[in-house]
């Protein structure tokens, strides 16, 4: 099943967004669990869900790049055939050290429309082969420059209105005379400001 879908090419490796960087690439031995809440009924609604969870599981490949986050399944699978979360998207991310179990990053994730995840859905992910502690670290930092990168673009949207003296209110402040800030005229001085000496 193909959560938050990604294009795949022939090989399986995702196919790039416009503009998508690859930063990094665990070619195999990342597992994946899927933890999915039912969605609950909404409003006035009596149907939904029945409040449980779906687990799902699987092994494959995991791709960062400066947008996304994908996970690759190493064979085509029923259970979580890709996964493709936007950097932006990712709620909060937590790298947990278990007394008794493996390391594993939990990743809380805003679902897409229609991408086949409801509020609440979590993903666990651990490598079989390789620490984890750097991808976590790299993950950190790439998520930190897109959603600076999203703050900037939205504040670029922002700019501040431009104004013409048609808009100058009572204030005066239209009006750039010397006498329509102090009353007085420019003759009114005696000290003339100093000269410069060369």
């Amino acid at each position: 099943m193909a959560l938050n879908y990604a294009m795949l090419s022939p090989a399986r490796m995702p196919i790039p967004l416009p503009n998508e960087c690859t930063v990094t690439t665990i070619d195999n031995g990342v597992e994946i669990i899927l933890i999915i809440p039912d969605a609950p009924p909404a409003g006035s609604s009596r149907s939904g869900g029945i409040g449980g969870t779906r687990k799902l599981k699987d092994v494959g490949r995991l791709v960062l790049t400066d947008q996304r986050l994908i996970f690759v399944s190493a064979n085509e699978s029923k259970s979580v055939d890709t996964l493709s979360i936007h950097l932006t998207d990712m709620l909060s991310t937590k790298f947990e050290q278990p007394l008794l179990g493996t390391n594993y990053l939990a990743v809380d994730i805003k679902p897409a429309p229609e991408g086949g995840l409801t509020e609440g859905t979590r993903a666990e992910m651990r490598f079989k082969d390789k620490g984890l502690f750097s991808f976590v670290s790299v993950l950190e930092k790439t998520r930190e420059r897109a959603v600076y990168m999203k703050r900037q673009i939205a504040d670029e949207g922002e700019g501040l209105p431009s104004y013409s003296a048609d808009d100058a209110g009572p204030s005066g402040y239209a009006d750039t005379g010397p006498s329509a800030y102090t009353g007085a005229s420019p003759s009114a001085y005696a000290d003339a400001p100093p000269g410069y000496d060369d």
